[in-house]
C-alpha cells in the first residue's frame, strides 16, 4: 500500500524533504520512500505541493514507518504538522505541539495507533497529549 505524507511547517526549518531523508535513513524503509512534487491542477494558479510517498506492507514495515514518523515529529523545532493519508482517504495527523510532552510510553502508543491506521484498523484522530501517568 502506498501512503502519502505531507508536512506543514509554520515556524521551523523542517519540511517534506527533511522527513524523507529521515525515513530513508531507517533500515526497514530504504527503497520504500520517495519524494513527489505535484503542481497545481491544469488551468489553475497555486503553489506546487511537495509530498513524500511511502510503500508499506502490514506488520514490521508499517510499525517501523510509524515509529520513525513519531520520532521525527518529536525531534523538530518550531511547529510542524505531518499528515499521513491512506489510499482510501483516511488521514492521521500529528503535530509537534501534540507530541512534545509525551513520554516514551505515550510516544510508543501513538506510533502503534499510526501503524494500525496505516494498516487499516486504527483510529485516525490523535487526541491532545494527556499528563503523564504514574507507572
Amino acid at each position: 500500500m502506498q501512503v502519502t505524507i505531507t508536512v506543514e511547517s509554520v515556524n521551523g526549518p523542517a519540511g517534506p524533504d527533511d522527513l524523507r531523508r529521515w525515513l530513508v535513513g531507517q533500515p526497514g524503509l530504504r527503497g520504500r520512500v520517495h519524494r513527489q512534487v505535484d503542481g497545481p491542477a491544469p488551468g489553475t494558479m497555486g503553489a506546487a505541493g511537495d509530498v513524500v510517498l511511502a510503500v508499506l506492507e502490514p506488520g514490521g514495515v508499517a510499525a517501523a514507518f510509524a515509529g520513525a514518523v513519531v520520532a521525527w515529529v518529536r525531534t523538530r523545532r518550531g511547529t510542524q504538522t505531518v499528515t499521513v493519508t491512506r489510499p482510501d482517504g483516511t488521514r492521521f495527523t500529528l503535530s509537534t505541539t501534540q507530541v512534545k510532552g509525551l513520554d516514551a510510553r505515550q510516544a510508543a502508543e501513538l506510533a502503534e495507533r499510526l501503524a494500525a491506521t496505516v494498516e487499516g484498523g486504527g483510529r485516525a484522530e490523535v487526541p491532545p497529549p494527556s499528563a503523564p501517568s504514574a507507572p
